[in-house]
């Protein structure tokens, strides 16, 4: 399985209904458990090539919506400074420090009249099954009033779809509380995505993804060859 993303994922007849379709990245956080900015460290694409988890995250962003909105707090703007790839807005929280209510409620006011809903992904999961991703993009396109998760088996977790008619509740969020139980409340669709418990917190937990990225990738090249 390779986790290196192609954009090309997203076939022509979807470019027009982006704006309906947006993805918010959310990488507003300190890194504080990690100990430095993990949305700059750099994960091996081979033949010398490297790309910022952040970048990689809006990679992901974009096998669901070209229009990709990049959710920043702690560490900005060195963290767009540092990022390769340019998404189509920078949205910068200013009280990111009062935690996950305050980065989506940043993201969801910085979408536009059209939106029918919202895609929701975090920055440091690089293993998502890029195949289950674009899947789960398509199916919140057939069903757009219908909440969508991934299944995390006991709970809906991110990536997460958000129909626009849940967005009051969403900005009603306080603290450090992310859409988990709106979600459960909403009866959310749980679709299998792997690579979901796969998320960077600690340097031991990106020794490990970084090998396991590292790995896949190699393993796809081969098989390519």
């Amino acid at each position: 399985m390779s986790h290196f993303i192609r954009n090309e994922t997203i076939t022509a007849s979807r470019h027009n209904h982006d704006q309906e379709f947006p993805a918010l990245v959310l990488a507003a956080g300190a890194s504080s458990r990690f100990g430095r900015p993990k949305a700059m460290m750099a994960l091996s694409e081979g033949n010398g090539q490297s790309r910022t988890l952040l970048d990689h995250a809006i990679a992901q962003g974009r096998l669901l919506s070209r229009d990709v909105h990049v959710v920043c707090g702690a560490w900005y703007p060195l963290v767009r400074f540092r990022c390769q790839a340019q998404p189509s807005r920078w949205v910068h929280v200013a009280d990111w420090h009062k935690g996950m209510a305050a980065s989506l409620s940043a993201g969801i006011r910085s979408l536009g009249p059209y939106a029918k809903g919202a895609f929701v992904l975090l920055a440091d999961q690089p293993l998502l099954d890029h195949h289950a991703l674009a899947a789960f993009g398509e199916t919140a396109r057939c069903f757009p009033d219908q909440a969508l998760a991934a299944d995390y088996g006991s709970r809906p977790g991110v990536p997460a779809y958000l129909p626009r008619w849940l967005w009051p509740d969403i900005l009603a969020l306080e603290g450090d509380r992310g859409a988990g139980q709106l979600l459960v409340g909403a009866n959310a669709t749980r679709l299998a995505i792997p690579g979901v418990h796969d998320d960077i917190d600690t340097p031991d937990d990106w020794r490990r993804i970084r090998e396991e990225f590292t790995r896949t990738g190699l393993q796809a090249r081969q098989s390519q060859g």
